[in-house]
């Protein structure tokens, strides 16, 4: 049984759907609960996860393509409006040696990769998709990141959207900035003009529309995590 499989069963986690159903966070009285429960959760994943592990497409899975869901929590489809903002640029800072404010074309010039991968779904679907961007650890290497880094937070401009990760997930190999999507350029409804994407997580936890990526010594919550459900989302 591989950790996926583990974890779909249960293998004694306390489900976040159970604890944090439908954006609520339940009774007063149930936080206590909650934090425990969330820092079991949080111990057993980190025990299972491993670095090394490659998601694989099953023989035979079609990819999702235009059929792939589309989820923001601004009322629309957020969009970057150069003539109001400027030019879009995605700040890396933080814990790092050399913070940098990089362009879409900065980000096409860096080394690039394209994954074909499973989505998960905290609903419980999974979808196909090809993913096209940066590969995180070459990002990480680019701004020399401080060995005090162990976390990392996702920033994005669709109203203050953010997700903070472990590090260790982020550094996965499959993990990527990604600015592409099944071979073309990510348009607004999925992420543009750049996203986080690693089929390590749960598709909440891979921020859409980025702005920033910060490097931290201690974790911070996010926009789901703060409403109860769990903050490693991990597969």
């Amino acid at each position: 049984m591989d950790r996926r499989e583990f974890l779909a069963l249960g293998g004694g986690l306390v489900s976040a759907a159970f604890l944090a159903a439908c954006d609520s966070r339940g009774p007063r009285s149930a936080d206590k609960l909650l934090r425990y429960a969330e820092r079991k959760n949080l111990g057993v994943e980190r025990a299972l996860y491993r670095h090394t592990a490659i998601d694989v497409v099953q023989h035979g899975a079609h990819d999702a393509g235009n059929k792939l869901p589309s989820y923001y929590v601004s009322p629309t489809v957020p969009v970057w409006d150069e003539s109001a903002r400027g030019k879009w640029a995605l700040e890396v800072s933080g814990l790092v040696g050399n913070p940098v404010r990089l362009t879409l074309e900065d980000l096409q010039r860096l080394p690039r990769v394209s994954n074909r991968v499973n989505h998960y779904c905290v609903e419980g679907w999974t979808a196909v998709e090809t993913w096209t961007g940066v590969p995180f650890t070459e990002l990480a290497k680019f701004v020399r990141v401080a060995p005090e880094a162990h976390y990392v937070d996702f920033q994005s401009f669709d109203d203050d959207y953010h997700e903070s990760w472990d590090l260790e997930s982020a550094m996965h190999p499959q993990t990527v900035v990604a600015y592409g999507l099944d071979g073309k350029m990510l348009e607004p409804a999925h992420g543009a003009p750049a996203r986080v994407y690693s089929p390590v997580k749960l598709g909440y936890k891979n921020t859409k529309y980025l702005t920033k990526i910060v490097f931290m010594p201690v974790m911070n919550g996010g926009y789901w995590s703060d409403q109860g459900y769990e903050w490693y989302g991990g597969v």
